[in-house]
């Protein structure tokens, strides 16, 4: 099995891999540049498609590992650098298992239907580790288009394996029209992916255009990157807390009705978890507000990452546990429970941080028809961009407004649509803060919400039929289609 003849030398191979590798590094680091997550892989493919059986592999890993490798700094900055690595490299073979697998089977059929191979694959994979990992499916590839908003909007109708498909698929046309010209069926190909590319625009441009409706609330959003260590002092942290009532109060008085404070103030004995549940309370009803706080408390026996929501009588509402937990926190106990309170008459869901990474919680409030989702976080500096749109695009998911604070991150607020009304970057002491009112109405219903991940199941079973057709063909590689292929120069 070979592939089209590439009459050039090895080096010219080898800076053609380097180069794709470091525009991959564009299309998926921590905030992604969106037109690269187009152009990498048509060319890592095209190149794949071009390159002899005896050097594609490692060369396809040599560019993959360049690309992915620029998320290391990170991955060190959020585990030990062992896993750190192990990370890096896992990316690497999974780049390079989808890669290589539809070079197998596009120069072994070389027919139009091949297109959809690497598409197929990369959904399959994208579901099965949102599905499987204590991580999902962080970083991929479709949120690298979070701010192209056309595009987004098909989230609300298939998820993110739905965008994920298109940015995959169109990737796959480009190298094999470049790469083959005309194949059997792949005028038909290249047809329906204009179509669907056409199709997904269109629908994302008629759906921007729907305005928001509802009464109007006012948004406060407060962060002190400062954090209340178990040595702190006891100064220290009457500092932090007496900045953080301030804010509280200049907020309320600028007319915030619903004040948002960020993940884990502190770790706290049960105690003095008591007493700051007490003085919150307080603090929310001596300024009429809704005031969601977050704290983690510690009984010697478990830990918990929790979320209090207090009434504007200084009623303790709810104490949300946090669903998924990030890897320092791992000694964390998980909640299961969902909560939902009504607030000014609209229902509002209540997550923290890395909750919202998983859509399969997103969407657990979208069936709770919840109009927005009040998100505490607290985020690395690093990834303060892509937490943040991976937020949102639950939003857009299940047609609700988003209402993020993070520390070492961003304050955000966006909409059904995922447009980001409002974003200002968290600080050091004194902190940052942002005030936003926009109308507030029942939740946008997506066909997402009703269906879920239907797409991105349905290429599992795909994806799972074309592995066991390459299986099949390299057992058999006697059997070959009647379209046979060029030699490949070495």
């Amino acid at each position: 099995m070979t592939s089209p003849g590439f009459a050039r030398p090895f080096w010219l191979r080898l800076i053609g891999f380097f180069i794709t590798g470091l525009l991959l590094r564009l299309a998926v680091g921590l905030e992604p540049v969106w037109w690269a997550a187009w152009l990498a892989p048509a060319l890592l493919l095209g190149l794949a498609f071009r390159t002899p059986d005896g050097e594609v592999r490692w060369l396809v890993a040599l560019a993959a590992l360049v690309g992915v490798s620029a998320n290391f700094p990170y991955y060190q900055l959020v585990m030990p650098g062992p896993a750190a690595v192990a990370v890096v490299l896992a990316q690497t073979l999974l780049w390079t298992f989808i890669v290589i697998t539809t070079r197998r089977l596009v120069v072994r059929y070389q027919a139009g239907w091949t297109v959809f191979v690497y598409p197929v694959l990369w959904v399959m994979l994208d579901t099965l580790m949102a599905a499987l990992l204590p991580d999902g499916n962080w970083g991929s590839l479709a949120y690298s288009q979070a701010d192209q908003l056309p595009l987004l909007q098909l989230t609300s109708l298939f998820g993110v394996a739905g965008l994920l498909f298109l940015v995959t698929l169109v990737p796959a046309a480009l190298a094999m029209a470049g790469t083959y010209g005309r194949l059997p069926g792949a005028a038909r190909a290249y047809a329906i992916t204009a179509l669907l590319l056409v199709a997904a625009l269109g629908f994302g441009f008629w759906r921007l255009q729907r305005p928001l409706t509802g009464p109007t609330t006012t948004f406060g959003l407060v962060a002190i990157d400062d954090a209340i260590g178990p040595q702190a002092s006891v100064a220290y942290v009457a500092n932090i807390r007496r900045q953080y009532e301030q804010h509280v109060a200049t907020l309320a008085a600028q007319g915030a009705q619903v004040v948002v404070l960020p993940e884990k103030l502190a770790v706290l004995p049960p105690a003095q978890a008591r007493q700051w549940q007490q003085q919150f309370g307080a603090l929310a009803a001596r300024h009429r507000v809704w005031l969601e706080v977050g704290v983690g408390t510690d009984d010697s026996r478990q830990r918990r990452n929790l979320l209090w929501l207090f009434t504007p009588a200084g009623k303790l509402s709810a104490a949300y546990q946090k669903h998924y937990l990030a890897p320092p926190e791992r000694e964390f106990s998980a909640g299961r429970a969902y909560d939902v309170r009504l607030i000014k008459g609209q229902p509002y869901g209540l997550a923290i941080c890395k909750d919202m990474h998983f859509a399969a919680l997103g969407r657990a409030y979208g069936l709770r028809q919840a109009a927005v989702l009040l998100v505490l976080a607290w985020d690395f500096t690093l990834d303060a961009w892509l937490a943040s749109r991976m937020t949102a695009t639950r939003g857009v998911e299940n047609g609700y407004t988003v209402v993020r604070t993070a520390r070492l991150g961003l304050l955000t607020v966006s909409d059904a649509y995922g447009r980001i009304l409002a974003q200002q970057t968290s600080q050091p002491m004194p902190g940052s803060t942002l005030l936003v009112s926009m109308p507030v109405g029942a939740p946008v219903p997506t066909l997402y919400t009703r269906v879920g991940n239907v797409l991105g199941w349905l290429c599992v079973a795909g994806g799972v039929s074309l592995l066991m057709l390459d299986r099949l063909a390299r057992r058999r590689p006697d059997v070959l289609p009647s379209r046979q292929t060029a030699t490949s120069a070495a």
